[in-house]
C-alpha cells in the first residue's frame, strides 16, 4: 500500500458490467480477496445474450447476483442495491458496439443512473472502469466516457478513475489465421502505434486495489501491463516466433480506412443505417493511428516510458496459451471488427 494511508479492510460492493470481459474477473478477484459483492446483470448476460442465469451464478460464484437492467433507474434501485447500504460501487460498464447512441446509453446515461442509486445507497466510493484512449477524444464513445468521468469528479464521492490501455483480448483477432499458415495484417509498417497490453486478471487486481489503497483515491489512474510497449509489428513477430512459422506479413494502407469512412459518410446521408457502421470504421482508424499509451500533451506524443506498469502476465504468455488452448472465454463478440485490419 503507499504511503498515504493503510490498506482499508472488506467492502460491501456493489458492481455492475459484472459479467463483462473485465467485469466477470474484478468479481472473482474482490470475492477472493474478501469484499462482499452484490453483482447486478442482465437475465441474459454475455455475448449475444447466450448466458444463462445459471451460468452466470456460475462464473460469479461466491458474489450475490442480482438482475435487472441498468438503464432503468427503478430496477437499479429496486432489483439492484434493494434499499440496502453499500460501501462502494464498481462500474465496468462499456458499449458493445462502439455506436454513438449506444456508448450515449450505457458508457453515460447508465452510469448516471448507477452513480444516483449510489449516493441513495450510502457509497462513498466509485471505481469507474475508463480507457485510456479519452486522452485524445475524437469519437462519440470517448466523449461518452469522459463526459461521466466529470460528473463522477463532480459529484462528491471518492473517486478511482482506471484508464487502463489495451487488453490482452483486444491484440488476440489474428491468432488463429497465424496458428492456421496465414499472415499477419499490420497498418503501414506496423510501427505506427505502439501499447503495453494488460491482463484481465492483473486489471482486475489493479481494479480491486483501488477500493484497498487510499493513495489510489480521487485519481485518475492511467495503467499498463509489465515490460516494454510493443507495437503490432512486434505482435507479429511474437506470434510467429511462438507458433513456429516464419513471418509473413501483410501490409494495409490507412488511407483505406480514410476511404471506407468517406464513402459510408456519404451514403449515410441517403440511408441513416450506414451512419453507425461509418463511425465503426473511425474507431478502427483511431486504433490504427494512435497509440494506447499515456499522452504528454507538453511534448505533443505518447510517452511508453510514463505509462505506468502493473501485474505480472506478459503477452508472450497469453499467446503461447492461446494458440494452445483457442480463444475459450476471449470471444471478440461485437469487438471483433476492430481486432484486425480489413482486407484490401
Amino acid at each position: 500500500m503507499t504511503a498515504e494511508g493503510k490498506a482499508l479492510g472488506p467492502r460491501r460492493v456493489f458492481v455492475v458490467g459484472a459479467t463483462g470481459y473485465i467485469g466477470r474477473q474484478v468479481v472473482q478477484v474482490l470475492v477472493a480477496r474478501g469484499h462482499q459483492v452484490v453483482a447486478f446483470a442482465r437475465r441474459r448476460s454475455g455475448v449475444g445474450g447466450r448466458s444463462s442465469e445459471a451460468e452466470t451464478e456460475a462464473t460469479l460464484k461466491g458474489a450475490v447476483v442480482r438482475y435487472g437492467d441498468v438503464s432503468d433507474p427503478g430496477s437499479l434501485a429496486r432489483d439492484g442495491f434493494a434499499g440496502e447500504a453499500f460501501d462502494a460501487v464498481v462500474s465496468c460498464l462499456a458499449t458493445r458496439s462502439g455506436a454513438p447512441a449506444d456508448a450515449w446509453r450505457i458508457e453515460h446515461q447508465a452510469n448516471l443512473n448507477v452513480l444516483a442509486a449510489a449516493k441513495n445507497a450510502g457509497v462513498f466510493h466509485f471505481v469507474l472502469l475508463s480507457a485510456i484512449c479519452v486522452q485524445k477524444p475524437l469519437l462519440q464513445f470517448q466523449h461518452a466516457k469522459l463526459a461521466f468521468e466529470r460528473a463522477l469528479i463532480d459529484s462528491g464521492l471518492d473517486y478511482s478513475i482506471v484508464r487502463p490501455t489495451a487488453f490482452f483480448k483486444s491484440l488476440s483477432g489474428q491468432v488463429a489465421k497465424v496458428k492456421a499458415g496465414g499472415t499477419f495484417a499490420i497498418f503501414g509498417d506496423g510501427q505506427l502505434t505502439a501499447c503495453k497490453p494488460i491482463s484481465e486478471q492483473d486489471l482486475a487486481l489493479f481494479i480491486a486495489r483501488c477500493l484497498e489503497d487510499p493513495g489510489q483515491r480521487n485519481r485518475i489512474l492511467p495503467i499498463g501491463g509489465p515490460g516494454p510497449a510493443v507495437t503490432p509489428l512486434q505482435q507479429g513477430h511474437l506470434l510467429f516466433q511462438l507458433a513456429g512459422r516464419p513471418p509473413r506479413f501483410r501490409r494495409v494502407p490507412v488511407g483505406l480506412l480514410d476511404a471506407i469512412i468517406s464513402v459510408l459518410g456519404l451514403l449515410g446521408r441517403l440511408f441513416p443505417g450506414l451512419l453507425d457502421k461509418a463511425e465503426l470504421a473511425r474507431i478502427g482508424r483511431y486504433y490504427a493511428t494512435e497509440s494506447m499509451l499515456l499522452w504528454d500533451p507538453e511534448k505533443g506524443r505518447y510517452d511508453a516510458e510514463q505509462t505506468p506498469s502493473f501485474g505480472d502476465d506478459t503477452l508472450g504468455t497469453f499467446y503461447a496459451r492461446v494458440l494452445r488452448d483457442g480463444l475459450a472465454g476471449q470471444e471478440l463478440g461485437d469487438h471483433a471488427v476492430f481486432s484486425r485490419p480489413p482486407d484490401p
